[in-house]
């Protein structure tokens, strides 16, 4: 049974999804814009020491609070570690009105048809039934598509769908999340195939099922509408991509009923150096300009 309260705040709330999800291939980037080199961890435990510290001070900031934020995606580690006391996904449902949600891939198999599948998630029952005990509400899973291959994308789309439906039957809302690589000539005929083979396979879902869509910012504004509209999708978010926070935010407020889901744009300009007043402040900017992308669009 999916949690009412939880949902009611996916589906009504003013505001965008954080990713805080970065893994152990993506962190030592993530760590080394947030001002720290590799030569200060010397393991992979330090790593995750590290970057669970930065992750602590994003979340107790005082602007990244339920009020501009609806939702947050954690690695599984962050899941099982806390935040300031309390497990992870307690403390930011209780005390900052934010939903948490778990990513759930391990990573991506080598491209064919011009897409990369998902690898395998080995133990993923046992990993669902743990995340809803700890107040998990929802889980992430990427694939990339790298080319504008009508049956590439049909696999990326019915691979998706498979994983979610096997979410859902723990009582978790899937984010399904098929990154167009922004840098592709062929990026806007990607979107058109992808658009109308998730519409599709979106109708082969039970009526009282939702999940919602982690997208790239599409070349055309208001592409994905007809999938906002969708009775099956509690949400349509979208990932920055690459492009910069202000690319991100412009595309972002031109297609109206998407919202935010940054990662690398959310903590652009955050830094180790940085004392709690200057940390605090360049998040609260961030937070306010992301937000306002989000409700504007």
């Amino acid at each position: 049974m999916v949690d009412q309260d939880k949902a009611a705040k996916i589906r009504a709330g003013q505001g965008f999804v954080a990713a805080l999800d970065q893994s152990g291939g993506s962190t030592p980037k993530a760590l080394g814009l947030y001002g720290i080199d590799e030569n200060r961890y010397s393991s992979e435990q330090e790593m995750f020491d590290l970057i669970h510290g930065m992750r602590a001070r994003i979340v107790k900031a005082p602007a990244f609070t339920g009020d501009k934020i609806i939702g947050a995606i954690l690695f599984e580690q962050t899941m099982d570690r806390q935040f300031h006391g309390k497990p992870a996904p307690t403390y930011l449902w209780e005390e900052r009105g934010i939903v948490p949600f778990l990513k759930i891939d391990k990573g991506l198999e080598a491209e064919m048809n011009g897409v990369k599948l998902m690898k395998p998630i080995p133990g993923l029952d046992k990993t669902l039934e743990r995340a809803k005990a700890l107040g998990i509400f929802g889980t992430k899973e990427r694939s990339v598509i790298d080319a504008a291959n009508p049956d590439g994308i049909e696999e990326i789309v019915l691979q998706q769908l498979d994983v979610a439906r096997q979410v859902l039957s723990h009582g978790l809302v899937p984010i399904i999340e098929p990154e167009v690589t922004i840098s592709i000539y062929e990026k806007a005929d990607a979107e058109v195939i992808l658009r109308d083979v998730l519409m599709r396979q979106l109708d082969t879902l039970p009526v009282d099922q939702e999940v919602m869509l982690k997208l790239t910012l599409p070349e055309e504004p208001g592409f994905y509408s007809p999938l906002v509209e969708h009775p099956r999708v509690m949400r349509v978010v979208a990932l920055s991509g690459g492009y910069s926070r202000e690319e991100a935010n412009s595309r972002l407020s031109k297609n109206p009923g998407v919202i935010a889901s940054f990662s690398r744009a959310l903590t652009e300009g955050l830094s180790d150096a940085q004392d709690d007043a200057t940390f605090n402040a360049t998040i609260a900017e961030t937070i306010d300009s992301i937000y306002n992308a989000s409700v504007g669009g």
